[in-house]
């Protein structure tokens, strides 16, 4: 989510090579701190789990200029177990009026922890699906709560509401628990038809605009939403919007791009949000089709300078393209998919990050992506600890669960580095496969649940890495040592040390540039796993320079790259022969140097042979072209090349 508040999201806009993409993202983050503050120490109540939400039918009466809400809230519910009481989170100062059940009225309390207590009429079986209608008023702002918000905008009254993560209960009686989804809801908004200023009022709300009727100098709006969605998810927005479509073709299943803005920033609006189709058709293209296709997505405009992704109608405190990308991309990973914990808020936040750097990536310029990366890097690493996962201390502060720093940068540039660890097939094939999870669609997931579905899309195991990288602190820094042997090779070693004593090495493919004496350019990556590992690249030029992650694809800080005089003499007792070879080929080495395991990769870093120790190896099957011999010994890595004929 996202809006304007000491602690700040992500969305990011760019506009010339220079700019600084932080920007944007402080304003998100701001947003969706925002109404966290009052009600961070909130936690699934334990009271509210056992039943199953299945459906509210919601019927607010609602006047912008006046900060009061007056609501029939209608729950179906099934039992988890033998009932004779259900309970709901809603706010103290928000007053019952009664509760139905069938025509009968049912027995309630409220208590100062925030829960309305109903007494069922009769013991409600496991298993049973029931409903009761819930009547209410009050005036959610004496709260204290940024969930429910009564201001002006260029003097035309407004209200509108944002949850995030526990503000729901300020404004109606409600189950926030983000493991239970309610299936499906309308929403009823009864509000005067006209402002002060006798311009008529608009309404918003999660879903599709099913009616508009007027009745005497009321007008009430009909919403249907039926995708599964948390609580804090829902909302509704009313004032003097002016609206306006975009449409997406959808590979010939249109649906519209609803725009709700206020009549000063009409203007504006239209110049700026044409570029949510473009993003709708990126995202669409990357991952799958918008997951709320058979409804609409839309913005509304708000009165924070950020935004937040509520189901299908992102609030928009503004109209910056990445901002629009930010908060389009949670409708896939926080809206469809939602973080089980807010432990695994970088879930939501991490990725939704990442896609709007996906848009600067395939709609700019590369050198635009790197600066991009580069900022990531630059707010991860200004401290050096901080883990991606929160602890279960950290889910009772808001500045800590919505982290810039670690939620939302280092969690999408935790997703770059696995995409540049797997590659792009196997990344966008496993974001694609946990998307379409029956386990997870329109449900939601936790950080063991994604890693094991990149596991399987990948085939490897990518345990080490995200331990190192999401459950741990800090970040590596490189010393990198090379030299040129011969004018056909560069010999380089890898050093690093860690910022933070929970990783004892980062395991990562590290990406250099050679830059030749006449301007020529060779980028490699080398798949470093040991400190002091060394590698021996074929060039075609004489190397002048080289760069480290010339591109900014690798979490790190306090980088040196140092020209090397001095040849390890092991490496030059070490002696591959023939080389060239067409057949075989044997291992010289000196006796004090064991050697303990072989490895072999083509030019394009795939293992062609792992061994123990053997001075033959038979290179007869083997493709031409050049090979890389890794040698593990007892006095570090040693690398040749070979040359198959």
């Amino acid at each position: 989510m996202k809006t304007v508040l000491p602690f700040i999201f992500c969305a990011l806009s760019i506009t010339a090579l220079g700019q600084d993409f932080n920007e944007t993202l402080n304003t998100i983050r701001e947003s969706e701190a925002k109404s966290a503050l009052n009600q961070i120490m909130h936690r699934a109540n334990l009271n509210t789990g056992n039943y199953d939400l299945k459906y509210h039918r919601l019927e607010f009466d609602i006047d912008p200029a006046v900060a009061f809400i007056t609501g029939d809230v209608t729950t179906y519910f099934e039992a988890k177990e033998d009932l004779t009481e259900i309970t709901f989170d809603m706010a103290d100062n928000l007053i019952v009026s009664q509760v139905m059940q069938r025509g009968n009225p049912l027995a309630y309390t409220q208590n100062t922890d925030d829960e309305l207590v109903v007494t069922l009429g009769a013991t409600q079986n496991m298993g049973v699906l029931d409903s009761l209608t819930i009547s209410y008023s009050g005036n959610p702002v004496s709260s204290g709560f940024g969930s429910f918000e009564q201001n002006t905008h260029s003097g035309d009254p407004i209200i509108w509401t944002l949850s995030e993560p526990y503000g729901a209960k300020g404004w109606w009686p409600c189950k926030q628990d983000l493991n239970d989804k309610i299936d499906s809801i309308d929403v009823y908004l009864t509000t005067p038809q006209f402002n002060p200023s006798s311009e008529e009022y608009i309404s918003v709300a999660n879903g599709l605009e099913q009616s508009q009727t007027v009745n005497g100098s009321d007008k009430t709006t009909h919403f249907k939403h039926r995708y599964a969605i948390p609580a804090y998810l829902i909302a509704f927005a009313v004032t003097n919007y002016e609206v306006y479509t975009h449409q997406v073709s959808n590979n010939g299943n249109p649906f519209d791009i609803v725009n709700y803005v206020y009549p000063e920033s009409l203007i504006s609006a239209q110049t700026n949000t044409p570029v949510t189709v473009d993003i709708m058709n990126l995202y669409t293209n990357l991952f799958e089709e918008y997951p709320f296709a058979n409804e609409k997505y839309g913005h509304a405009q708000f009165g924070w300078g950020g935004g937040m992704e509520h189901t299908t109608v992102s609030f928009m405190g503004s109209f910056g393209r990445n901002l629009i990308a930010h908060e389009l991309g949670h409708q896939w990973f926080g809206d469809k998919i939602t973080c089980g914990s807010w432990k695994d808020i970088w879930l939501n936040e991490g990725f939704a990050t990442y896609m709007s750097g996906l848009v600067i990536e395939n709609l700019d310029t590369n050198a635009d992506f790197t600066i991009w990366k580069q900022q990531r890097t630059n707010s991860i690493t200004s401290l050096p600890d901080g883990t991606v996962y929160l602890a279960d201390s950290d889910t009772t502060s808001v500045g800590r669960i919505f982290s810039g720093r670690l939620s939302y940068n280092k969690g999408a540039m935790v997703l770059h580095m696995l995409r540049k660890k797997i590659g792009d097939t196997d990344f966008f094939q496993g974001m694609q496969n946990y998307l379409n999870d029956a386990n997870h669609a329109y449900d939601y997931a936790k950080t063991e649940d994604y890693i094991a579905i990149m596991e399987a899309a990948s085939g490897e195991n990518l345990s080490e890495f995200f331990s190192d990288w999401l459950y741990n602190h800090g970040y590596p820094s490189y010393l990198i040592e090379w030299n040129q042997p011969t004018g056909d090779q560069v010999s380089i070693r890898i050093n690093q040390t860690q910022s933070d004593p929970s990783v004892s090495y980062f395991e990562a493919p590290v990406p250099l540039r050679f830059i030749g004496t006449m301007g020529e350019e060779l980028d490699v990556v080398l798949n470093n796993s040991v400190n002091q590992e060394e590698f021996l690249n074929a060039v075609t030029f004489t190397v002048q320079n080289v760069i480290f992650d010339p591109e900014a694809d690798l979490i790190s800080r306090n980088n040196n790259v140092s020209l090397s005089i001095n040849q390890p003499n092991l490496e030059q007792e070490l002696v591959l022969f023939p080389n060239p070879a067409s057949q075989s080929i044997t291992i010289l080495k000196p006796d004090s140097l064991d050697i303990a395991e072989i490895r072999v990769y083509n030019n394009l870093g795939q293992l062609v042979l792992k061994s123990t120790w053997n001075s033959s190896i038979d290179v007869s099957e083997w493709s031409s072209g050049l090979f890389f011999v890794q040698l593990q010994t007892n006095q570090g890595v040693i690398n040749k090349s070979l040359l198959k004929n």
